[in-house]
């Protein structure tokens, strides 16, 4: 990474925050426990930029300038919530139809679901603060310039994001391999968010028990899942047919 795509120190980094500056994610010494690191982490807390507690080994490989125990990764796009995305859609007129990343963190796979989720006039992808994927300049690159056209809410809770969602009137529909419903017999009229699941492990607990509707994509060979950026382009487009014009 280079430096140009980084903050240093206390003070420029508290600078950034308070002028706010998108910030991808923060990475401070864990060993740290000063006063000044201690009102920075607050200061990075009030405006819910993910932070991560590193050894000081981790920082020194990202940059062999007098970091002061902190580093501020510049965001390449800007964060949406949400509560702004949500009514604004409604106000349109419009059904909103959102994707909702629970858990996936490679890079590659979020570029090329977030390709999928533009050509397929998705109004917005959801990532979150801790153990997601976030739009960096690989992410960026993957998806052929999506990420620079798509809104991406960054939210700081699943179980809150999903609540807010069912009291707006948004419908989760979740992908899994358990379900006994395929994709072709379930209706994606109206509201509605798709939840993909990490590439590891699926669908949190969250997510299962917080769904209207589980689906699953019909398999016919020996291996028993798809690679979820496949699975989010075969779902997306299925909604896509299923709704008809979305204009």
């Amino acid at each position: 990474m280079k430096d140009n795509q980084m903050i240093f120190g206390i003070r420029a980094v508290r600078e950034a925050i308070e002028a706010g500056q998108e910030l991808d994610q923060i990475y401070v010494k864990r060993e740290t426990n000063s006063a000044q690191m201690s009102e920075l982490i607050q200061a990075i807390g009030n405006r819910r930029i993910p932070l991560r507690k590193v050894p000081v080994g981790k920082l020194n490989r990202l940059t062999r300038k007098n970091h002061q125990g902190v580093i501020a990764i510049k965001a390449v796009t800007t964060y949406y919530s949400l509560e702004e995305i949500i009514p604004f859609l409604y106000d349109k007129g419009r059904n909103p139809f959102i994707v909702i990343l629970d858990g996936i963190t490679d890079v590659r796979n979020f570029g090329a679901i977030a390709r999928t989720c533009e050509c397929a006039g998705v109004d917005a992808v959801v990532v979150f603060e801790q153990r997601s994927v976030s739009v960096t300049a690989d992410a960026l690159k993957t998806s052929a310039g999506a990420l620079s056209r798509l809104p991406v809410c960054r939210e700081h809770s699943l179980e809150e994001a999903l609540r807010f969602l069912k009291d707006s009137g948004v419908r989760l529909i979740g992908a899994t391999e358990k379900s006994s419903d395929l994709m072709s017999t379930v209706s994606f009229q109206g509201p509605i968010a798709i939840i993909m699941g990490a590439e590891d492990r699926g669908l949190s607990d969250i997510s299962l028990k917080e769904c209207d509707q589980l689906v699953r994509i019909p398999l016919y060979g020996e291996i028993g899942s798809l690679n979820v950026s496949v699975a989010a382009g075969i779902l997306l487009y299925e909604a896509v047919r299923n709704q008809g014009s979305r204009i």
